[in-house]
């Protein structure tokens, strides 16, 4: 496993504890409101909520143990839990700094001030990766019966408290430099002020797509180098008696993310929106409101940002530069609010009769500034570079064109159950024999898979998803937004249960995916007219080794396996689309017809390797005129297959299609197929 993919379960781990933060911010909220000076001692129930909400927030470190051996254990199992729940507890132990001093037999006061700081996030993390570790290497194993009863599982915790002691020694003379490099790390960005503050949210929002934005906070949210910024803040008037808060300072590293969370993004969904293809403009809008409606109430914004991060990376860029530029505003001018979760309404509301939220009302005209800013800048660059965000791809499966799909989208009103849903996410993957493993966090699927290239994005998104992430060949995220754990529970129990589903690709031609449009030959009138684009061997659609093709979800029409290193136009028209990697061409006929020529299958994973680009974007050809180039004897070797579907994407629009060609073609001369009115 390489070190993208093990960092990236460790951050869908952390969702786990990450979950419980909105529970703490809730019960300190609300107790704040009941209580806003005297913190507790004025109102019994106000105490009671505070001092269930810090309870969670001063144990961080251990939840981070709990919740990381758990979610990082194999079959999720709760001694998997209970094992970083002892290791934390042994490394807390050992490493206080009353045993610092028994063990190195100095006076307490020399001991050094890191290990009264032990009790911190990371050390969490590295007691519950450890913990995960030595769970799924020894739950099986099997003791002499003498020993029996502590096999298996029993003996994962009884191990951790050894290994622990191991690691706490480590620690001893590991953790002051850990200790001081993050201090110095965090004392550097503080003496910057406001745009030390401004650079922390930049690299903030660039480390989301890694998940390792979690890593990055906890220097600056909680108390690992002594900032402690949402503990502080929470704290309120306690903190300012205590000398731990400055009024218009404690909370610079939250306020700014407010008028980002709540106006920004949704400015760009608008944008996004506006830039949609007409005929998608519908769907795109159910998303982007979904998206925006999120962000604005809770701060979650992960269903937004993944629908642009990966399709339009300089939008996301931007999108990391402006919150940057936000939180620097905000802390410059001490407009302070704070949060338990995130910046969200919800948030905003709960802390702003805290002491510390300094001018928090500020935050919204601000807010209102960045929607125009968000709004201005995204539209500009969307129309500018033509970037294909969410609406603006071309008509294939899974998008626009492709509404008789009979699979149930998340967001319709079908009456579909989870299960249901649940079926039809692993179908799209592959099926249940290239699934290997099922997890989620907040807003993603987290799947481990045989071969991520089985794995359809068209369908995908017809179930309602915002998009999927390939991290590598075995790991892939699906955004389906905040239902992620219901459906990843629910896929788990189709599992459990031994249930077999096939790949989509049964499933799909079983459904009566493309409407029976097409009509006798002698009742219809041929519009259009395909030449065999390269020459070749034909093969039927149905032979494809392509779910979405063989099924016709793509459109209808024909393959051929190529001979000939050069593609021409197979039609007249206009050049609506090459794909950046050149293994596809969409051409639309001066009737409206849209015809995509696609080479190979999976090509799109060669990143352009093998194939020469020979026309651009926006340009009128003619049928015969050349439009790429290939490197057959590369692609034989490294493709999946050379087997090259011409296709009808809008078919709906019409009858359907003749096919006029039979065995070998040749490349403009043959006629392929023609579409009939």
């Amino acid at each position: 496993m390489n070190i993208l993919s093990y960092l990236q379960r460790i951050g869908r781990a952390l969702m786990v504890p990450v979950a419980t933060l909105p529970a703490a911010a809730i019960l300190v909220g609300v107790g704040y409101w009941i209580d806003p000076t005297g913190w507790g001692a004025n109102n019994a129930l106000a105490a009671l909520l505070l001092t269930s909400g810090n309870a969670i927030l001063t144990n961080m470190g251990m939840l981070f143990a709990v919740g990381i051996a758990y979610g990082m254990s194999k079959d999720k199992d709760g001694a998997a839990a209970l094992a970083g729940l002892i290791g934390f507890i042994v490394v807390m132990k050992l490493c206080s700094p009353e045993a610092v001093s028994m063990i190195k037999s100095i006076p307490v006061e020399e001991v050094p001030k890191a290990f009264s700081k032990i009790d911190n996030q990371f050390i969490g993390i590295l007691v519950g990766v450890l913990s995960a570790e030595l769970y799924n290497r020894y739950n099986n194993v099997e003791l002499p019966q003498a020993l029996s009863f502590f096999s298996g599982r029993r003996l994962v915790p009884i191990l951790n408290s050894f290994l622990m002691i191991l690691v706490s020694f480590i620690l001893m003379f590991v953790w002051p430099v850990v200790y001081d490099w993050l201090v110095a790390f965090g004392e550097s960005i503080m003496g910057l002020g406001s745009t030390g503050a401004g650079l922390y949210a930049f690299f903030n929002r660039l480390l989301i797509p890694v998940g390792l934005h979690h890593a990055l906070n906890s220097v600056f949210w909680f108390d690992v180098a002594g900032i402690n910024d949402i503990p502080n803040f929470l704290g309120g008037q306690k903190s300012i008696e205590a000398g731990t808060a400055v009024i218009g300072t404690t909370g610079r590293y939250q306020a700014g993310f407010f008028p980002i969370m709540m106006f920004g993004l949704p400015g760009a969904a608008l944008a996004i929106y506006h830039c949609a293809r007409p005929e998608n403009k519908a769907k795109v809008a159910g998303l982007m409101m979904a998206g925006a409606f999120a962000a604005f109430f809770t701060g979650i914004t992960e269903p937004l940002e993944f629908s642009f991060m990966f399709v339009a990376p300089v939008l996301y860029f931007l999108h990391a530069v402006m919150t940057g530029i936000s939180v620097y505003i905000a802390a410059a001018m001490h407009w302070i609010a704070g949060f338990g979760f995130s910046a969200g309404f919800v948030d905003m509301l709960l802390s702003s009769r805290n002491p510390l939220a300094v001018h928090w009302y500020m935050l919204i005209p601000q807010g209102l500034v960045f929607f125009c800013l968000y709004y201005v800048v995204f539209r500009f660059t969307i129309k500018k570079f033509n970037l294909m965000t969410p609406g603006r791809e071309m008509p294939v499966a899974g998008q626009a064109g492709d509404d008789n799909v009979s699979i149930a989208k998340k967001d319709n009103n079908s009456g579909v159950s989870i299960q249901e849903e649940a079926h039809q996410y692993i179908a799209v993957v592959g099926g249940t024999d290239n699934l290997t493993n099922i997890d989620s966090c907040i807003t993603r699927l987290r799947l481990s898979v045989k071969d991520s290239g089985v794995v359809s994005e068209r369908l995908v998104k017809r179930l309602g998803a915002s998009g999927v992430i390939r991290l590598n060949k075995q790991s892939v995220q699906i955004i389906v937004g905040t239902r992620a754990e219901l459906i990843a529970s629910a896929m788990k129990e189709v599992l459990a249960q031994g249930n077999t589903v096939e790949a989509m690709t049964e499933t799909s031609q079983a459904d009566e995916s493309i409407p029976a449009k097409k009509e006798s030959p002698q009742k219809s009138e041929a519009i259009l007219t395909l030449i065999a684009p390269m020459s070749g061997e034909l093969v039927k659609l149905e032979d494809v080794p392509d779910e979405a093709f063989s099924s016709k979800l793509v459109g209808e029409g024909i393959a051929i396996k190529p001979s000939s290193n050069t593609v021409f136009s197979p039609i007249s028209g206009t050049v609506v689309k090459v794909f950046d990697t050149n293994h596809a061409v969409c051409i639309e006929a001066d009737n409206g017809a849209e015809v995509i020529v696609h080479i190979g299958i999976d090509t799109v994973t060669l990143n352009g390797r093998g194939f020469e680009r020979l026309i651009e974007e926006g340009v009128r050809v003619q049928a015969g005129e050349p439009i790429l180039k290939l490197d057959l004897d590369y692609l034989n070797v490294h493709a999946k297959s050379i087997i090259s579907p011409i296709v009808i994407s809008n078919i709906d629009d019409y009858s359907g299609v003749i096919i006029m060609a039979q065995g070998q073609v040749i490349a403009k001369e043959s006629n392929l197929f023609q579409v009939l009115k």
